[in-house]
C-alpha cells in the first residue's frame, strides 16, 4: 500500500474533465476532502444543495485520487438496502461507491486497527464475485443472475463514515464520500449454485452480527431489498444509467444487514449466515 504522502500526486487527475452534466464540487474542495480521508481527521462538508448528481461527480473524482493509496478499484459497494435508510438519507432507492484492493485484502481472523478511519464502523455484509459480463444483461431475476457469478462470500464491512455526530445526512452527501467504503473481511468463499434452491437460501438465510459474542443485530437475507440479488440487479442498472457495466473478476458488496456500529477498540466482531449451507458461515475480525 502506498501512503497519504504518494497519493499528492494523483491529485492532478482530478484536473481531466469528466464528460458529466452534473455541476462537480471544485478542484480544491475534493482535493480537501481526499486529504482529510487520508489523513483521517476531521472532513470538509460540501456546500448546501448539492445534487445526486453533483455527488455522484464527486464521488467519481475522490475514487480517482484514494485509488493511489488504496488500490485500484475491484468493484462496487451497495447501500441504503433497505426502506429504513432510505427514509434516514432522503431518498428513494440505493446509491453506489466504488471498493478498492484495500478494502478486500484482509481474512477472517484479522486484526485491524481502530484509527482505520475517521468515523470506523462495522457492520455485516456480503460479497458476490462477477464470473463474467453477461451478468450486465441478466436482468432481474436471482438465478439468472447467479449464473453470472461465481462465488459468495460472507463480509464484514468496516466502512468510514467520515463525518462525526450531529451530521445533517442526506443520499447526495452520502455519495459524496463514496458511501464510505474503506475497509472489510472476507469469510471463505461459498461457490455459487445458480439454482433456484440456493436462490432461495440466500433469501432466507439469517444473518447475526456478535460484538465479544453478544448479538447485536439480526435479519433475513431477504432485507436487501427483498432479495440479496436485487441489490445486484439495481448497481447493473445504476451502472448502466452512467454508462458503466460489471467486469468479469468484479467484486460487489450487496448491502448491510446490520446498521452501521461503531468500530471500538478491543472488540471481536463475527458475522455469521445460518441457513445458506447445511452448517453456518462466520467472518470475523478483531479490532484493536
Amino acid at each position: 500500500m502506498k501512503t497519504a504522502a504518494s497519493a499528492a500526486a494523483a491529485l492532478a487527475l482530478l484536473a481531466t474533465p469528466l464528460p458529466a452534466a452534473a455541476a462537480c464540487p471544485d478542484v480544491p474542495e475534493v482535493a480537501r476532502l481526499a486529504a482529510a480521508i487520508l489523513e483521517r481527521r476531521a472532513a470538509p462538508l460540501p456546500p448546501p444543495g448539492m445534487t445526486l448528481a453533483d455527488a455522484t461527480c464527486a464521488r467519481d473524482r475522490l475514487v480517482a485520487v484514494l485509488a493511489q493509496p488504496w488500490g485500484d478499484r475491484v468493484g462496487w459497494k451497495v447501500g441504503l438496502t433497505n426502506a429504513t435508510a432510505q427514509q434516514r438519507f432522503g431518498v428513494p432507492h440505493p446509491v453506489a461507491g466504488a471498493i478498492f484492493h484495500g478494502t478486500i485484502r484482509a481474512r477472517s481472523g484479522a486484526e485491524i486497527s481502530a484509527g482505520f478511519g475517521i468515523v470506523p464502523s462495522v457492520e455485516s455484509d456480503l460479497l458476490v464475485r462477477v464470473r463474467d459480463e453477461g451478468v450486465n444483461e441478466a436482468g432481474r431475476d436471482p438465478v439468472a443472475l447467479l449464473r453470472h457469478l461465481d462465488a459468495v462470500i460472507p463480509f464484514i464491512e468496516l466502512p468510514d463514515l467520515v463525518h462525526g455526530a450531529g451530521t445533517a445526512w442526506s443520499g447526495p452527501l452520502l455519495v459524496s464520500i463514496n458511501v464510505g467504503a474503506r475497509l472489510g473481511v472476507l469469510g471463505e468463499e461459498i461457490p455459487v449454485q445458480a439454482t433456484p434452491d440456493f436462490a432461495a437460501r440466500l433469501a432466507s438465510m439469517v444473518v447475526t452480527l456478535t460484538d465479544d459474542g453478544r448479538e447485536v443485530a439480526r435479519a433475513p437475507g431477504s432485507a436487501l431489498l427483498g432479495h440479496p440479488l436485487a441489490a445486484l440487479a439495481w448497481l447493473v442498472e445504476d451502472l448502466r444509467a452512467q454508462g458503466l457495466r460489471l467486469r468479469a473478476g468484479d467484486y460487489v458488496s450487496l448491502g448491510g444487514f446490520s446498521p452501521a456500529l461503531p468500530a471500538q477498540a478491543g472488540h471481536d466482531y463475527a458475522a455469521t449466515y445460518t441457513g445458506l449451507l447445511e452448517a453456518p458461515v462466520t467472518v470475523s475480525v478483531r479490532i484493536r
